[in-house]
């Protein structure tokens, strides 16, 4: 049974992958969005946990950063006729280098004052998003944006574009578990539990948060940037303090420290956000029942509640069998 456990994650990991390989060319066009989508959502998922699963640090302005690849995309596309490897790198250098500012005010902070710092530099960035209408064009945002050009093979249909970000996903993946399992990572848990005892033991507790932070920041932006490409269209609503809270409940839903987790969470959200609102106008009431029902019974999310019930069924004493 303990084998089973310890391997539970890895073939459901490849079952997962199985699927998303295979499943695209065979579903309609409204689900082959929601895929697309729900990959997007979870790179930039993902990004967040490395803060709040690895860290311990819950942010409310992580859209910002999926804002800034967004806009930097729309602009260079729009407006100068950029292609994919310009857009992306830019994309990924401002979200950066918004991270790096950002983390030089809100580590100076801890718990629910690193909560509202965050949250008041994710709101800077949506001010900015309305009001600099000449760069953003403010509330009626950037229309128009192209699917990449300057690669291969064309992806302006929805399968390319799907199997584009897929590979996105993939590498974004990649990064992140080699960032986590390395000794950096460690690192960064050994911080999460105890920040006296890592400073005792000689470690630079704040450049480690503060490099763990650029790395999140830079890889949202990485994510916004196929968020830009994806929607056609980049507005202040990428930035708003809805986005970051969605973002939130997808690595809470999903299960935090984990990178699988907030995969997860990513899918469920975006199924229930794109299914429940053909029904109801109402459906962020349901989104926050979901973050409650989380919280209140799962608060290690659904790989945390699985993971505990598999390690329940290994404790418990095998049944004799019947006599004859």
């Amino acid at each position: 049974m303990e084998t089973f456990i310890r391997r539970a994650p890895r073939a459901a990991a490849l079952v997962a992958a199985v699927l998303l390989l295979a499943l695209p060319p065979f579903v309609s066009s409204f689900m082959l969005s929601l895929m697309t989508q729900a990959l997007v959502w979870a790179m930039l998922a993902m990004s967040l946990d490395l803060l709040l699963g690895y860290i311990g640090l819950a942010s409310l302005g992580h859209a910002a950063y999926l804002a800034l690849g967004a806009y930097s995309v729309g602009i260079l596309t729009t407006r100068h006729g950029a292609d994919f490897w310009t857009s992306l790198a830019v994309g990924i250098a401002v979200a950066a280098l918004g991270a790096a500012v950002f983390g030089l005010v809100a580590l100076r902070a801890t718990g629910v004052y690193f909560l509202m710092i965050t949250l008041a530099l994710g709101m800077t960035v949506w001010g900015l998003a309305n009001r600099w209408v000449s760069l953003t064009s403010g509330d009626n945002g950037i229309a128009g944006v192209p699917r990449p050009r300057g690669l291969p093979w064309d992806v302006s249909g929805a399968l390319p574009f799907y199997y584009l970000v897929l590979v996105a996903f993939a590498v974004a993946f990649v990064v992140l578990w080699t960032v986590v399992h390395s000794p950096f990572g460690k690192t960064l848990v050994g911080i999460r539990e105890s920040e006296s005892r890592m400073r005792t033991l000689g470690y630079h507790v704040w450049l480690h948060k503060y490099i763990a932070f650029v790395i999140a920041g830079a890889a949202g932006g990485f994510a916004g940037v196929f968020w830009g490409y994806y929607n056609g269209f980049v507005s202040p609503a990428d930035a708003e303090l809805a986005t970051s809270v969605e973002i939130l409940l997808m690595v809470a839903l999903g299960g935090r420290g984990t990178l699988f987790g907030p995969v997860l969470g990513a899918f469920v959200i975006v199924l229930l956000r794109n299914v429940v609102s053909i029904y109801t106008h109402r459906w962020l009431l349901i989104l926050g029942a979901v973050y409650i029902g989380t919280i209140v019974y799962a608060p290690e999310g659904i790989i945390g509640m699985a993971r505990d019930w598999l390690k329940a069924r290994a404790r418990a004493p095998l049944r004799p069998a019947p006599s004859p």
